[in-house]
């Protein structure tokens, strides 16, 4: 443990030390110093805050007394970008007290403008200007222009269609695209709403999933239109894959009635991929092989090369055993009829 007689007299000769230190020339002189380097300090910046400078400001902007029937598609910008020139005191006062009072657009003073409103910078410097000493130059606004686009409750219900790309891990696939919601409503001038048919999601992309996931994606913007919701669940079920074989029978189509195919075998196994939880829907009665009687009477050979006609949704990689079959045409008799 330490000694408290030892961190006692420690202290007093810190204290001693730094007494010593403040009471000598050295110190004196130290602080003389200071105090006229914060005296030329103060004076060099009196000196140069009355000099002119630039500098940027930021505005905001806001849209008030909108009717409840009105639906703003494609709202003002939430800022002005100002480029002011002043004494600096002055541009250090505006950017310290950041108190400015919004540039407010009022609706009914361009209701009659049409769906479309366009207001020049010219139509709102002045109340920039009002916020700002005398001696502030207005030098640029950004943008030089506040435009927002309005419907007046016209709208209507399109379907929404999934944009991006998306892959599987290995030995996975994906067995569905689910959007939720499939439709939205969509407001707009109705000029513009005859021209748009289908909503479509910002493209995104979502690689080696090997299970279902879910996740919001924002619908892509239509310059003076507004998506109700604007954005969508995106459901992606993942599946995995899993083999299966069925034997599938030969059937001969547009035979006479008096002749019947015979192949050698009269079934053929069929291999394929289908995802696990649909295993057990999936059967041979899914699958047709039909053998046209003209088809194989053009062959050269006695041999045909086996076809499926139809296979069920969801299935792939199929392969079949034997790729080719014996074939015989028999004739019947009236008699066998």
């Amino acid at each position: 443990m330490f000694d408290r007689r030892n961190i006692k007299n420690t202290y007093l000769k810190i204290l001693k030390r730094t007494k010593d230190f403040l009471l000598s020339k050295k110190s004196r002189e130290f602080f003389v110093f200071l105090f006229f380097f914060f005296v030329s300090g103060a004076f060099w910046l009196l000196q140069t805050l009355n000099d002119d400078y630039e500098t940027e400001l930021s505005l905001p902007v806001r849209l008030k007394n909108v009717p409840e029937n009105v639906i703003i598609t494609t709202e003002p910008p939430a800022q002005l970008q100002i480029r002011v020139k002043d004494k600096g005191n002055v541009l250090m006062n505006y950017m310290v007290s950041k108190n400015f009072f919004p540039v407010n657009l009022d609706f009914k003073d361009y209701q009659g403008s049409g769906n479309y409103v366009r207001i020049q910078s010219s139509d709102f410097e002045k109340r920039i200007l009002s916020q700002m000493n005398a001696s502030t130059r207005l030098l640029s606004v950004k943008p030089d222009t506040l435009e927002y686009i309005y419907s007046t409750g016209k709208s209507k219900q399109i379907p929404v269609r999934i944009k991006g790309k998306v892959t599987a891990g290995r030995e996975y696939y994906i067995s569905d695209t689910i959007c939720n919601p499939d439709s939205v409503l969509v407001y707009g001038p109705p000029t513009l709403l005859d021209t748009i048919k289908t909503a479509y999601t910002s493209h995104f992309e979502i690689n080696d999933i090997s299970d279902t996931i879910k996740q919001q994606i924002p619908l892509q913007t239509i310059k003076g239109a507004k998506f109700i919701p604007d954005q969508v669940e995106v459901i992606l079920p993942v599946d995995m894959y899993t083999e299966k074989v069925v034997e599938v029978p030969i059937t001969g189509v547009d035979f006479p009635s008096n002749k019947t195919l015979r192949t050698f075998p009269s079934k053929v196994k069929v291999t394929f991929q289908i995802g696990l939880s649909r295993f057990k829907e999936i059967d041979a009665d899914d699958f047709t092989i039909n053998v046209s009687y003209n088809h194989l009477m053009h062959l050269t050979t006695e041999k045909y090369s086996v076809k499926l006609t139809d296979t069920p949704r969801g299935v792939s990689h199929i392969r079949i055993t034997p790729e080719q079959v014996d074939f015989l045409i028999e004739e019947t008799s009236i008699d066998d009829n």
